[in-house]
């Protein structure tokens, strides 16, 4: 009788479950309900904001574009600089992708207005009109934070006096979130990279 080649049947059975895992669709984030017999997922509330170009940038200027998005400000000691280098990460490895966009909101209220975001979006080498950065007012802070499934809030005590989450939200052309990733761990935004191509592979 032949001998079972035990190791090398794992490891066509391993390859096998990673392939179909990585057919699996995204889920959508957030609660969900049956409407009528269709399914309504949680949607990103409408939103509008001024960029780094002085432009109006809103969730239907992103509407058909899957955009990624973050909270950060300018003069962040500390998450922030790691944030952002995976982010740019993603934007090189998806430069291809016209209808990726970036979305960082800037919590600090008081110092990153649109010259402040304009000098650093060139430090960066931000595109224009793929990358908006932007400023949110003290009074949204919270709650556009809470729309986006992140966490951002003002705190004295906290290193530049404001509180964030590294988090990078993957958000769909419907404006569904379907994805996140940890910005300060590469790992993280690796399997985040394979849930945009997986997001793509939906839409196209």
């Amino acid at each position: 009788m032949r001998e079972i080649d035990l190791p090398a049947i794992l490891l066509l059975l391993l390859l096998f479950l990673g392939c179909g895992s990585d057919n699996n669709p995204l889920p959508y984030l957030g609660e969900s309900e049956e409407v009528d017999g269709k399914m309504q997922y949680y949607t990103v509330p409408p939103w509008e904001f001024i960029d780094q170009d002085s432009n109006t940038v809103s969730s239907q200027t992103m509407s058909g574009n899957a955009y990624i998005a973050d909270f950060f400000f300018t003069s962040c000691p500390t998450i922030c600089p790691k944030v952002k280098t995976q982010m740019l990460r993603l934007r090189d490895k998806f430069q291809d992708r016209e209808d990726l966009k970036f979305l960082s909101m800037s919590v600090d209220y008081r110092k990153d207005s649109v010259p402040v975001l304009k000098r650093y979006s060139e430090k960066l080498d931000i595109q224009s009109g793929t990358w908006h950065l932007v400023q949110l007012k003290k009074e949204e802070i919270n709650a556009v934070a809470n729309q986006f499934f992140n966490v951002a809030f003002e705190d004295d005590s906290a290193p530049g006096g404001f509180d964030h989450s590294g988090r990078l939200i993957l958000i769909d052309g419907q404006g569904h979130i379907r994805s996140y990733g940890d910005g300060t761990d590469p790992e993280s935004v690796d399997k985040l990279a394979g849930d945009i191509r997986k997001l793509f592979h939906e839409m196209d």
